[in-house]
């Protein structure tokens, strides 16, 4: 045995005393992890935005969208029916006409393809999957803004009411369970709740795009909807200013007077001070949308192999739920809940890196199939 082997142990260098409150006690497994966990989040807390386009024969994928597509009716209903299978709760659906004019006529005729679209799957799921619609006129308007223009060009707030009033209207006789305006006009919840009880329709939610701010995060939904906006325009006239917090508690503040049921802070991410801000001011339930740019961020990334895409899709959706979202809509829905209940699991655990910088291989991850 060597000398050094009978060697008193060196005493620890002084570095103040050892500390008395240590959290990473509750850090240490899994388990113990999971069971001190502040926010939880499932499938129960996400909705599925889909996009059906008027006169095409087989889905459309959206290039700046992976793993999204524009559904035909009938692949809407497959894709919702495949939703409603994995458990996820809710889809809104947006539309795609043929045609546009200046006033967004599609938008509340009766055969316009949003009231088609509603029409199936009201039929089809009936309370099963509580079915939103998207209430705005962008997607109909020849010049791409959210209502009719005025003669000076700019879009006339009140004219934009009383066609929110008709699509309203139109929306529930189709079968929406919620109708959802985002166009942010003045007075928009009031007009569309006094046009819904006026025609019968009492039971109709409204989810109110409350605080939906002029994002530089919207472009691959406007590929997803085939919308420009004339000359090159904005929708800075209405839309919230980004430099703002304060102006989005007056605006849900103002929709829950009119009656919304639920607001909804639009984008999520850029905006978390937003939500929780919301959350803490209101007391109808909050949603939050995880917007097209956000979600295709991570995609981009994950091709690359810069990022886990499967990770950082889950840590953005739970981050939103931790600001205080009550549900969320995300284009992540369906690969999410193919995940299973534990899809958040890996946030908590440590996990082996899955993307090699390989584009199929952050496919196959992130699920970039189309939703047909």
């Amino acid at each position: 045995m060597s000398e050094r082997a009978n060697e008193p142990p060196s005493p620890r260098p002084d570095a103040g005393p050892l500390p008395t409150h240590r959290p990473r006690r509750l850090r240490r497994t899994p388990a113990l992890r999971r069971l001190v966990a502040e926010t939880r989040l499932g499938v129960d807390d996400l909705v599925a935005p889909l996009f059906v386009r008027e006169g095409i024969d087989e889905p459309r994928p959206v290039a700046s969208l992976p793993g999204v597509v524009q559904h035909t009716r009938e692949s809407l209903r497959k894709e919702v029916a495949e939703l409603a299978d994995l458990g996820v709760p809710a889809v809104i659906v947006f539309g795609v006409p043929a045609a546009k004019d200046a006033e967004g006529t599609g938008a509340w005729h009766p055969d316009g393809i949003v009231q088609l679209a509603l029409a199936d799957l009201h039929g089809d799921f009936g309370g099963d999957v509580a079915v939103m619609a998207d209430l705005c006129l962008d997607e109909y308007t020849d010049h791409g803004h959210c209502g009719v223009l005025g003669p000076d060009g700019a879009v006339d707030n009140d004219a934009t009411l009383e066609r929110y009033a008709r699509v309203a209207v139109a929306q529930a006789g189709a079968g929406a369970d919620v109708v959802a305006p985002s166009g942010m006009m003045d007075g928009q919840v009031a007009a569309i709740r006094a046009a819904l009880d006026g025609a019968g329709h009492h039971r109709t939610a409204i989810l109110a795009y409350a605080a939906k701010y002029a994002s530089a995060l919207y472009g691959p939904f406007r590929d997803a909807v085939d919308v420009t906006i004339g000359g090159g325009g904005d929708r800075r006239g209405y839309q919230q200013d980004p430099a703002n917090a304060r102006e989005a508690l007056v605006e849900v503040r103002l929709d829950a007077a009119e009656g919304a049921d639920a607001v909804m802070v639009k984008p999520a991410l850029a905006y978390l001070d937003v939500l929780a801000a919301v959350r803490a001011a209101v007391d109808v339930p909050v949603a939050a949308y995880h917007v097209s740019g956000e979600y295709a961020m991570v995609h981009a990334a994950a091709e690359r192999g810069w990022i886990d895409g499967d990770a950082v899709m889950a840590e953005h959706v739970l981050a939103i739920k931790r600001a205080g979202a009550d549900m969320i809509l995300t284009y992540a829905a369906k690969h999410l809940a193919r995940r299973g209940p534990d899809w958040v699991g890996s946030l908590s655990t440590a996990r082996r890196p899955e993307y090699g910088g390989r584009r199929e291989l952050a496919e196959e991850q992130l699920g970039d199939e189309p939703h047909a």
